[in-house]
């Protein structure tokens, strides 16, 4: 996506389990003396496209004085653990090991950007079982209403302006008292009052491990067994990558738990909520192409999405005519594109790949981002009738600098914009980081009393302000055939307007009263 949105972040676990569970043989990697550690940067490199401002792990080893111990740091994952210099991540590595461990990448969607906000979470106690580390993906779009209520009480105070904070005291009161808790009830009276998406990873040290997916199932989160060898993950790729063959999606409202060494897995959600919410803009954008969930692969969703758009061109198709992606995640989209209509799909946008996300900083507009990031190829582009395909627009700046540059530097005879995304217009209150109706590009166009699908003329408002010669987007109607789930089990709240939450439409009327008053910040802050 060439307006740089990002994720909140993902998560990771890994347990060497006491007995092998099932037929799945050795484990998938090789693993000395019991400890998983080693593992866990290398799970954390295939879900650095969810967060790449700060990266940690807690480990879990009996016997050690700090039976449960944390590391974190900012940066992106071979930053944070020194992985570019083999002595200093092993030693690392090796202040670090266990039979059980957690690891997180994180982009915020809430909070600032330094070391104290980075994940895991290390609460330390006394009690075994009140010493724990955490991590969480996701954003409690009700965090501003039960941080109010928990100050409401004697005593109590934050000291991060973040819903993992909430989470920490959350797990904090329900895990207090003299008897062991059950893990399963903890979990269940949180989701109670929580409301959004939060998939979250657990370690306490008493070796106690959870795996817990929130009930709509917004974010994705994926588990394997091989052996004595357990690990999960927010996507399959980290999993796939480790050698594991069996990868399954963890159900909505379930959770693993892992105690005593044994794995089982119990239902935390009442019965009758199992409705669920996936979001769609994992497969779309999100989500690495390498990556299934929740029984639909990325890629083939995205490759069906630019076949559907095919179909509906309405443009001539002549001699003159290429496909042009933008970088990198519409790729699948665009070839599908171009081999449905018999035409070439070219790289004549060429992204360079060391100027990270990090190069938008204050000061730095996104179209002199799109300047560093892109360089169009006049070899390619000139004299060409260009299908630029892009896999969603969000705020607009960066595509219009592309192509503007496609047509002045590149010397494209035509420029035709399709998008393999339905238009967004509305904010998302659940992980992802557009969260007010004034930065996006889409509503101004539609209108408040707008469905869902957009016309010609929205098309041709649209690709006039672009300064492009057509636009053209997916319909939300066709979310569900290209994913391959109904419909009615995704979350559609930023394609649409209507949330599948409460406080996702709460929200939405606060971004909505928001709109034209300069109000800075995210809408949940």
């Amino acid at each position: 996506m060439s307006d740089e949105l990002h994720h909140e972040c993902g998560v990771a676990a890994l347990y060497w389990l006491d007995e092998p569970v099932g037929r799945g043989g050795a484990a998938s990697q090789r693993v000395d003396d019991e400890d998983v550690t080693p593992l866990m940067p290398l799970m954390l490199l295939n879900l650095q496209n969810r967060g790449q401002l700060a990266a940690g792990l807690s480990s879990y080893q009996p016997g050690r004085r700090q039976i449960l111990d944390t590391f974190k740091d900012v940066g992106s994952v071979a930053e944070a653990f020194r992985m570019s210099h083999p002595a200093k991540f092993e030693s690392l590595l090796g202040e670090y090991p266990g039979r059980a461990c957690i690891g997180h990448t994180r982009y915020a969607t809430c909070g600032a950007d330094d070391a104290r906000y980075a994940q895991p979470f290390e609460r330390h106690h006394g009690r075994l079982w009140k010493w724990y580390s955490f991590a969480f993906n996701g954003n409690l779009a009700n965090y501003v209403d039960l941080r109010s209520q928990l100050l409401s009480r004697r005593h109590y105070v934050f000291t991060l302006n973040t819903d993992t904070e909430m989470i920490m005291h959350e797990l904090s009161y329900r895990l207090r008292g003299d008897k062991l808790p059950s893990l399963r009830k903890a979990v269940a009276g949180m989701s109670r009052h929580f409301d959004g998406a939060y998939n979250i990873v657990f370690l306490d040290a008493m070796g106690r491990m959870v795996v817990v997916r929130d009930p709509l199932g917004l974010r994705p989160l994926c588990y394997a067994v091989q052996g004595r060898l357990f690990a999960a993950a927010s996507e399959s790729v980290a999993l796939k990558n480790l050698g594991f063959k069996q990868i399954c999606s963890l159900p909505p409202g379930e959770m693993a738990i892992i105690e005593d060494g044994k794995l089982r897995f119990e239902r935390f959600a009442p019965a009758n909520r199992k409705r669920t919410a996936h979001c769609f803009f994992e497969w779309v954008y999100f989500s690495n192409v390498a990556s299934e969930m929740d029984g639909s692969d990325v890629y083939s969703v995205r490759a069906r999405s630019g076949q559907i758009l095919a179909e509906r061109e309405d443009k001539e198709i002549n001699g003159d005519c290429i496909v042009v992606p933008v970088p990198d995640t519409a790729k699948a989209a665009a070839d599908a594109f171009a081999y449905q209509l018999g035409i070439p799909s070219v790289e004549g946008l060429i992204r360079n790949r060391y100027v990270g996300r990090t190069f938008i900083q204050a000061g730095t507009t996104r179209s002199r981002a799109a300047n560093n990031k892109y360089t169009p190829l006049p070899a390619i582009l000139e004299n060409k009738k260009v299908f630029l395909v892009e896999d969603s627009i969000v705020r607009s700046t960066t595509l219009r600098a592309l192509s503007s540059r496609i047509r002045s530097e590149g010397r494209a005879s035509e420029v035709h914009v399709r998008v393999a995304c339905p238009p967004i217009i509305a904010p998302c209150f659940y992980g992802i980081d557009m969260s007010t109706l004034d930065e996006l590009f889409a509503p101004d166009f539609v209108g408040e009393k707008y469905t869902g699908e957009p016309t010609e003329e929205h098309f041709a408002k649209m690709a006039e302000s672009l300064g492009v010669d057509s636009l053209r987007y997916l319909k939300t109607s066709d979310l569900g055939e290209c994913i391959g789930i109904d419909s009615d089990s995704l979350c559609l709240g930023c394609v649409t307007g209507r949330y599948p939450s409460k406080w996702g439409n709460e929200l939405m009327r606060s971004a909505r009263e928001n709109v034209g008053k300069g109000k800075a910040g995210r809408t949940y802050e």
